[in-house]
């Protein structure tokens, strides 16, 4: 299928921009092809620049839980911009939000506005070493936290690790104080806070791993997470980045009932806008600067239009029911796919949390723990990924990468990515 304008536009972007885009995944590495350059979404939709009108399942990877360019977001973006769009200085809205997040999540009683999840989760760790007085940090294999220079880190063969850059450009000292381990592995996370638990500052997770495939965890495992960090004394941070204010208003924590003492989030809390965001409770936030001696900055944190984005977004999802409406509409996605899933000429699954689902080609069922695709595997998810480009069904270009819904799509949605995954399936194999 051929994209002229996007093709065009993508050869002008690779001479200024590296790669032609500005976030790798964007590029169709994993799946081949020209990446389409967008033009518009409104709704359920996006429209790329050759006028091409496609259903869209990645909602720009999560924010858009209402849809793209809502009416009241877009007013609320609008009035807050006639007004100044950065001043540098508090403002009205930074209030509004931080108290309506405040009032959602459990166990927090202050939070600190930034600009992106990079910037959340950074400051957390720096906010959690500090509160500690320890250096080390725990992360888990295929948990994706930003790309903060001590956490892009690979684990290794064994069941904990020495971190290891998995990038270049990142000196191993930077990652000498990560420890990597395996999720759903109760025993190696034992034996990691037995051997080292009174110089661990932090253990951070996402409790729904949505950045290798979505990997729900059991809760006995995160259960026990929260028991063995609170026994040592380490603080565990949840990053909710992707899973806060979408699983539910509180988040994972919410659903899952099990309250971290720090928590990070983005996406839905900017409405589509940069925002980013971590918090906890008063005795720990209070050691962030000006009041206390851990420093953290943001020319553009807590900016108006960004706050106005975000504090439309809550009101009309808690308006208008919408994380019940969510879990409905995901509930019937899952009923709608699962029959043509069934008849696949090859291994697919179908894994769904909330408004979130992935198709998981993995030979062996879906995974728990981060499992690498073989390639195989990997050429078939680029093959299904044109097949529903062709039919103006839009979804991830990776195929480790979840799908989300939004309250713009309707059942009638569902129907017709149900038909068209049916005929890509074909196609694919």
């Amino acid at each position: 299928m051929s994209h002229p304008q996007s093709e065009q536009l993508y050869a002008r972007a690779r001479a200024v921009i590296p790669g032609g885009v500005n976030s790798p995944v964007r590029a169709f590495r994993a799946v081949g092809g020209t990446p389409l350059f967008i033009a518009r979404g409104e709704g359920q939709y996006l429209t790329d620049a050759d006028g091409r009108r496609y259903l869209d399942f990645v909602g720009s990877w999560g924010p858009l839980i209402l849809g793209h360019a809502h009416p009241e977001v877009i007013r609320a973006i609008t009035a807050a911009a006639a007004q100044g769009t950065t001043f540098g200085a508090p403002c009205a809205g930074e209030i509004e939000l931080a108290e309506r997040v405040v009032a959602a999540y459990p166990g927090i009683e202050q939070v600190r506005f930034v600009s992106s999840g990079t910037e959340a989760v950074m400051s957390a760790i720096r906010l959690a070493r500090a509160a500690t007085g320890r250096d080390l940090i725990v992360k888990f294999s295929g948990c994706y936290h930003g790309h903060a220079d001590h956490l892009l880190v690979a684990a290794g063969s064994g069941l904990a690790t020495f971190g290891r850059p998995s990038s270049a450009g990142v000196p191993e000292p930077f990652t000498a104080c990560t420890r990597v381990l395996p999720l759903d592995d109760e025993a190696a996370l034992e034996r990691q806070l037995s051997s080292e638990g009174a110089r661990i500052a932090a253990v951070i997770i996402e409790p729904l791993p949505a950045n290798h495939g979505l990997l729900p965890q059991r809760r006995e495992f995160l259960e026990r997470l929260r028991a063995l960090t609170r026994r040592h004394g380490a603080l565990l941070i949840f990053d909710e980045v992707i899973s806060g204010f979408r699983l539910a208003r509180g988040g994972a924590a919410e659903r899952l009932g099990i309250t971290p003492d720090l928590a990070t989030f983005g996406k839905v809390i900017g409405g589509g806008l940069p925002v980013g965001a971590f918090a906890g409770p008063r005795e720990i936030m209070a050691r962030l600067a000006p009041d206390g001696d851990t420093y953290q900055a943001g020319t553009l944190s807590g900016n108006p239009v960004a706050m106005a984005s975000g504090i439309a977004t809550l009101d009309v999802l808690a308006r208008e029911n919408g994380w019940q409406r969510l879990e409905t509409l995901g509930a019937k996605a899952e009923a709608a796919l699962r029959p043509v899933l069934s008849r696949a000429p090859f291994p697919v699954h179908l894994v769904r949390a909330g408004s979130l689902f992935w198709l998981s080609l993995h030979e062996a069922g879906a995974p728990r723990t981060a499992a690498p695709l073989g390639e195989a595997a990997s050429a078939r998810y680029g093959r299904l990924f044109h097949a529903l480009l062709a039919q103006d069904i839009y979804f991830p270009p990776s195929a480790y990468e979840a799908c989300f819904l939004s309250l713009a799509h309707r059942e009638a949605d569902l129907d017709t990515l149900a038909r068209g995954l049916e005929q890509a399936l074909a196609a694919a194999a």
